[in-house]
């Protein structure tokens, strides 16, 4: 295969992946989150590798990009962002803890928990949606491959249907963008539906 030719398959993957995403799913999860904010609830993300990356870069969305200049913001945190904690119980306890733990000190019912994982069998992730569930939060998985154990145990799961890494993290990010620019939509005006309303020189 040529280089050209990878490349092109490598797109054609992603794409006909997007396109047999449930849209239904990214509803419910829009609905959700407009939810937490109305109630004044609290959001929680996180994820293990490429996904925690893509967990702080949801979180910061949510901080600037969505809650910037509204009395009424989006409290978010993502909890593999804290490196002293993070490090610390999984020194202390075990890596399968990690999520779990910080959530015994921070979530009330009623709040918003939102694991990624590719696989959707990562143990840290399953275990800390699973606390979360019982413990009256709403949750949300974000998968890919089969969907994994994740899939089963979060209330609402945005599925990539695809046995591919790279293109499961890409469309984890680009179906939180969707999402970022509908809850702008609804909360701010149709102009901020397609993204149009940035001010370039803030980037």
């Amino acid at each position: 295969m040529s280089t050209i030719n990878s490349y092109s398959e490598y797109f054609e993957r992603l794409k006909s992946a997007l396109d047999n995403v449930d849209t239904e799913s990214i509803e419910k999860v829009v609905n959700i989150l407009l939810k937490c904010r109305d109630d004044q609830g609290t959001m929680y993300i996180f994820g293990n590798g490429g996904s925690a990356a893509n967990a702080s870069h949801i979180a910061g969305d949510f901080l600037k990009g969505i809650s910037f200049g509204m009395e009424k913001r989006f409290k978010t945190h993502c909890l593999n962002d804290n490196v002293a904690g993070t490090s610390a119980i999984t020194n202390d306890l075990s890596f399968d803890e990690v999520f779990i733990e910080q959530l015994k000190t921070y979530l009330s019912p009623g709040d918003v928990v939102i694991g990624i994982s590719g696989s959707g069998n990562s143990e840290n992730i399953v275990r800390a949606i699973r606390w979360a569930r019982e413990n009256k939060a709403t949750t949300v998985g974000l998968t890919g491959y089969l969907g994994g154990r994740l899939k089963e145990t979060a209330e609402v799961n945005i599925h990539i249907p695809i046995k591919d890494m790279e293109i499961t993290e890409d469309l984890h990010t680009v179906i939180f963008h969707a999402i970022k620019q509908e809850i702008n939509r609804r909360i701010k005006g149709e102009q901020y539906s397609m993204g149009q309303a940035y001010d370039e020189r803030t980037k």
